[in-house]
Protein backbone atom coordinates (compact mmCIF):
# COMPACT_ATOMS: atom_id res chain seq x y z
CA UNK A 1 0.00 0.00 0.00
CA UNK A 2 2.78 2.42 0.71
CA UNK A 3 4.04 2.35 -3.27
CA UNK A 4 0.40 3.50 -4.47
CA UNK A 5 0.51 6.50 -6.40
CA UNK A 6 0.07 9.68 -4.25
CA UNK A 7 -3.39 10.39 -4.35
CA UNK A 8 -5.92 12.77 -2.51
CA UNK A 9 -7.33 10.69 0.13
CA UNK A 10 -4.84 7.44 -1.01
CA UNK A 11 -5.14 4.60 1.59
CA UNK A 12 -1.57 5.18 2.22
CA UNK A 13 -2.34 8.23 4.46
CA UNK A 14 -4.35 6.09 6.76
CA UNK A 15 -2.21 3.38 7.28
CA UNK A 16 0.52 6.30 8.11
CA UNK A 17 -1.12 7.78 10.66
CA UNK A 18 -2.17 4.69 12.17
CA UNK A 19 1.39 3.03 12.16
CA UNK A 20 2.02 6.58 13.99
CA UNK A 21 -0.71 6.41 16.58
CA UNK A 22 0.11 2.81 17.22
CA UNK A 23 3.80 3.67 17.64
CA UNK A 24 2.86 6.52 19.97
CA UNK A 25 0.71 4.90 21.95
CA UNK A 26 3.16 2.39 22.62
CA UNK A 27 5.12 4.77 23.81
CA UNK A 28 8.27 5.60 20.91
CA UNK A 29 9.56 8.06 19.91
CA UNK A 30 8.04 8.90 16.26
CA UNK A 31 10.15 10.42 12.89
CA UNK A 32 7.79 10.47 10.11
CA UNK A 33 9.37 11.49 7.16
CA UNK A 34 8.82 12.00 3.63
CA UNK A 35 7.53 14.37 0.84
CA UNK A 36 3.90 15.06 2.52
CA UNK A 37 2.16 17.62 0.68
CA UNK A 38 0.05 19.60 3.18
CA UNK A 39 -2.84 19.25 0.48
CA UNK A 40 -2.92 15.95 0.93
CA UNK A 41 -1.21 14.78 4.40
CA UNK A 42 -2.03 18.07 6.40
CA UNK A 43 -5.34 17.10 7.97
CA UNK A 44 -3.66 13.61 8.72
CA UNK A 45 -0.81 15.17 10.44
CA UNK A 46 -2.38 18.06 12.34
CA UNK A 47 -4.61 15.51 13.70
CA UNK A 48 -2.40 13.04 14.93
CA UNK A 49 -0.56 16.09 16.79
CA UNK A 50 -4.02 16.72 18.30
CA UNK A 51 -4.50 13.44 19.57
CA UNK A 52 -0.94 12.85 20.89
CA UNK A 53 -1.08 13.76 24.28
CA UNK A 54 3.16 14.40 24.24
CA UNK A 55 5.30 16.18 22.52
CA UNK A 56 4.56 16.45 18.99
CA UNK A 57 7.48 19.11 16.57
CA UNK A 58 7.19 19.82 13.10
CA UNK A 59 10.02 20.43 10.87
CA UNK A 60 9.97 22.07 7.33
CA UNK A 61 13.37 21.19 5.07
CA UNK A 62 13.48 24.44 2.95
CA UNK A 63 15.37 23.00 0.09
CA UNK A 64 15.07 25.26 -3.27
CA UNK A 65 14.15 23.03 -6.37
CA UNK A 66 17.44 23.12 -7.80
CA UNK A 67 19.15 22.04 -4.76
CA UNK A 68 16.92 19.32 -4.46
CA UNK A 69 17.49 18.04 -8.17
CA UNK A 70 21.69 18.05 -6.86
CA UNK A 71 20.84 16.31 -3.90
CA UNK A 72 18.45 13.50 -6.29
CA UNK A 73 21.56 13.03 -8.21
CA UNK A 74 23.28 11.23 -5.87
CA UNK A 75 21.03 8.77 -4.66
CA UNK A 76 19.98 5.03 -5.38
CA UNK A 77 16.65 6.02 -6.76
CA UNK A 78 17.78 8.39 -8.89
CA UNK A 79 17.12 6.66 -12.14
CA UNK A 80 13.67 5.91 -10.88
CA UNK A 81 12.26 9.05 -11.85
CA UNK A 82 13.30 12.46 -13.49
CA UNK A 83 14.35 16.01 -12.44
CA UNK A 84 11.45 16.24 -15.01
CA UNK A 85 9.11 14.33 -12.93
CA UNK A 86 10.05 16.10 -9.82
CA UNK A 87 9.24 19.49 -10.70
CA UNK A 88 4.98 18.09 -10.87
CA UNK A 89 5.88 16.90 -7.21
CA UNK A 90 7.85 20.17 -5.96
CA UNK A 91 5.70 22.05 -4.34
CA UNK A 92 7.66 25.58 -2.97
CA UNK A 93 7.21 26.64 0.25
CA UNK A 94 4.71 23.54 1.18
CA UNK A 95 4.67 24.51 4.97
CA UNK A 96 2.19 22.94 7.39
CA UNK A 97 1.29 26.18 9.08
CA UNK A 98 1.39 24.70 12.22
CA UNK A 99 2.21 26.82 15.91
CA UNK A 100 6.02 26.61 16.29
CA UNK A 101 6.67 24.80 12.97
CA UNK A 102 10.84 24.36 12.52
CA UNK A 103 12.18 25.42 9.52
CA UNK A 104 15.58 23.36 8.54
CA UNK A 105 17.87 25.21 5.96
CA UNK A 106 19.61 23.72 2.94
CA UNK A 107 22.79 24.79 4.23
CA UNK A 108 22.82 22.55 6.73
CA UNK A 109 24.52 19.07 6.54
CA UNK A 110 23.18 16.10 7.17
CA UNK A 111 24.73 15.19 10.57
CA UNK A 112 23.70 18.92 11.52
CA UNK A 113 19.84 18.16 10.74
CA UNK A 114 20.06 15.33 12.78
CA UNK A 115 21.39 17.20 15.97
CA UNK A 116 18.90 19.76 15.22
CA UNK A 117 16.02 17.48 15.12
CA UNK A 118 16.95 15.48 18.17
CA UNK A 119 17.60 18.29 20.20
CA UNK A 120 14.22 20.28 18.89
CA UNK A 121 12.16 17.76 18.74
CA UNK A 122 13.09 15.49 21.32
CA UNK A 123 14.17 17.82 23.82
CA UNK A 124 10.90 18.32 25.79
CA UNK A 125 10.21 14.51 26.34
CA UNK A 126 13.75 14.54 27.32
CA UNK A 127 13.58 16.68 30.75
Amino acid sequence: MLREHDVPGGLNIALIATICRFSLDAGYHVILEGILSTARYGPMLRQLAADHRGCSTFFYLDVPFAETVRRHTGRPQAVEFTPEDMRGWYVPDDRLGVADELIISASLSMENTVRYVLKRGLSADLT
